[in-house]
């Protein structure tokens, strides 16, 4: 951990809840839904990641849908990710039927806004979102779960049901100790502006999605 981290806390303390909050939320098609947002003590990489729980909860295997931060498409509606749509799409999900979203500070997987529009701008010059982080020094995808699997432990949970379409999230968590009893793709959100992105998940992190005819070569 950094020694900038003024905040930071020993890698041996048990991470747990901090603090709880009501959180009253407008769903994207005009309902509102009761939230309960949860902070943290003791997450091993010092991040501000936050848990909310949506509905009662209560399942053997609740899900859990892990949202990774994107500024560009969670708070701008960029039409370049389908960040925005799923984060939505998941919400909705978790008001019907219980369940939790981990907001996890892992901007651009795990490089960064700034280096992210970095990347933006070499898929402008023909890059895929792949090829664009390695060009930039980074790895495909950087993001580490160990946190995430210190959440849902805090929590009590250990046995979930995890809303995802990116297989390296599954693997991660199981290999932290807990089980995914079953994975709910979210939907395919697919356009002009972010099929290439899309077919890039797909072809390199196998991705489950079922997309349009390709527009790009493998």
């Amino acid at each position: 951990m950094s020694s900038s981290c003024v905040h930071a806390v020993p890698l041996d303390k048990t991470p747990s809840v901090r603090t709880t909050a009501q959180l009253p939320l407008h769903l994207a098609d005009g309902r509102e839904a009761a939230g309960l947002m949860y902070s943290f003590h003791g997450l091993s990489d010092g991040k501000e990641h936050f848990a909310l729980r949506l509905g009662a909860g209560t399942a053997d295997a609740p899900l859990v849908r892990l949202h990774s931060e994107c500024t560009t498409g969670d708070v701008l509606g960029s039409a370049r990710c389908d960040c925005g749509p799923q984060l939505q799409e998941s919400l909705t999900r978790l008001h019907e039927e219980g369940g939790y979203l981990l907001y996890m500070r892992q901007e651009g997987r795990g490089i960064g806004l700034y280096a992210k529009l970095d990347a933006y701008r070499l898929q402008e010059q023909g890059h895929d979102t792949y090829a664009a982080n390695r060009a930039l020094g980074h790895s495909d995808d950087e993001r580490d779960y160990t946190a995430a699997a210190e959440m849902l432990k805090a929590l009590g949970l250990t046995r979930i049901t995890l809303i995802t379409n990116n297989p390296d999230k599954r693997a991660q968590l199981e290999a932290l100790g807990i089980e995914v009893a079953a994975v709910r793709p979210t939907g395919v959100f697919s356009g002009r502006h972010n099929l290439r992105y899309l077919e890039a998940k797909v072809r390199h992190t196998r991705h489950t999605l079922l997309l349009p005819a390709a527009t790009e070569e493998a």
